[in-house]
């Protein structure tokens, strides 16, 4: 099977996706999520005409003689209204929030009153008709559309729909990501290893860079190189996965079994091995409605390619928009000319005052996960792109 090149891989990866079908979550847990439905106003707010200030309501036409004391008849304060009617010559003392009485036209600040004993005040700045209060409405009405599907529910759109008197929404579904790492060679962080093993680390990476794209975690940890064993725990992923991740295996060595394992229970393949680097062993295919993307083994490869893909597909099915951050920026030291497969080199970037500029680092081995924790980007380098010098325009993708 020739390289795929990686302009084709998004098209064949994400061309059919569709957003998971919507549920129903509490308020208090849709943070973050995706809104499935439009949401309207279930009521109107403010619900009545409320005082934006405190101080007194009044008639703005009693306030424009300093020498005319108005009678104070009561007070309305947030939950307790005053249920009267204000005349000519009367006033309430009303709090910030509160409803406006009846027969008000404005709010007169306390700071534009003086007290003329404990029932009396006179106003030492007239107050114009209707300053001071805030109509019902103002903010939204009962049907408006507040918020459209698709929105990303953040803290100012949970707030609006606990206003509209929404107790829970309807949110797309997390696409749950079943992680596999497969591997004799590999125990867990904590562990003592033997003489022939390496601690897995590529999980607790690709993981975070899914749940970051909206995913939940399903982590099957590490399997041994058996068939049995891997066929096992595929077969209980895809139970209740939408996209199963398997780290390793699937190249073409004697103890590479994922790929046999998953065409044995009938993985249909779409593509294996891409012209990029690092990453060329990936592999995608599907198992019935569950999507499989098979990462290479080397940390950074796999790292790169959740970045690159697997982020966009998680993205796509929980209903978000995914747009890769590439900006232009000017290297700082050389690179020598690429080969057919584009490159997607480590490198560290820094904003100066005119420009932006990328550093690559000078050891770009897949296995050197230091490497990438120390950067921020990378160089996107196009198939067979010549040498670049220093000062040269490049792309970059940020990554962090």
């Amino acid at each position: 099977m020739a390289l795929l090149p990686v302009s084709e891989v998004f098209d064949r990866l994400l061309g059919d996706v569709e957003k998971l079908p919507a549920e129903d979550v509490p308020l208090a847990e849709a943070d973050n999520r995706v809104l499935a439905t439009a949401l309207n106003g279930r009521r109107t707010q403010p619900p009545f005409d409320a005082s934006a200030m405190d101080g007194y309501a009044v008639r703005a036409q009693d306030t424009d003689d300093p020498n005319t004391p108005l009678e104070i008849m009561g007070e309305s304060a947030a939950g307790h209204r005053f249920n009267g009617r204000i005349e000519t010559g009367q006033a309430v003392r009303i709090l910030t929030g509160a409803p406006v009485p009846e027969g008000a036209d404005t709010v007169l600040i306390q700071e534009n009153t003086r007290r003329l004993g404990d029932r009396e005040i006179v106003a030492t700045e007239p107050a114009a008709l209707g300053r001071n209060i805030r109509k019902a409405g103002l903010d939204f009405a009962e049907g408006d559309a507040l918020l459209p599907a698709g929105r990303l529910l953040d803290a100012g759109a949970l707030s609006l729909a606990a206003a509209a008197n929404h107790p829970s929404l309807s949110v797309v579904r997390r696409p749950r990501v079943a992680i596999i790492a497969t591997g004799d060679e590999l125990v867990l962080p904590g562990s003592v290893p033997g003489p022939d093993q390496i601690i897995a680390s590529n999980s607790y990476g690709v993981a975070a860079i899914a749940r970051k794209a909206g995913a939940t975690i399903l982590d099957f940890g590490v399997v041994a190189d058996d068939r049995e064993k891997i066929a096992a725990v595929v077969a209980e992923a895809r139970q209740t996965a939408d996209v199963i991740v398997t780290l390793g295996g699937a190249s073409v060595g004697d103890h590479d079994l994922v790929r046999p394992v998953l065409e044995a229970q009938g993985m249909r393949l779409d593509f294996w091995k891409i012209a990029m680097r690092p990453g060329k062993p990936l592999m995608f295919g599907r198992l019935g409605e569950t999507r499989v993307l098979g990462l290479p083994g080397n940390p950074v490869a796999s790292l790169v390619c959740s970045h690159l893909f697997l982020a966009p597909l998680v993205a796509k099915l929980g209903g978000r928009k995914h747009v890769a951050d590439i900006r232009n920026a000017i290297l700082t030291a050389p690179l020598r000319e690429n080969d057919q497969r584009q490159d997607y080199i480590r490198a560290s970037s820094e904003q100066r005052p005119d420009q932006l500029t990328v550093t690559p680092f000078g050891l770009q081995d897949s296995s050197m996960l230091n490497t990438l924790a120390r950067a921020d980007c990378l160089i996107i380098r196009p198939p067979f792109a010549p040498a670049a010098d220093g000062g040269e325009l490049v792309q970059i993708m940020m990554i962090r």
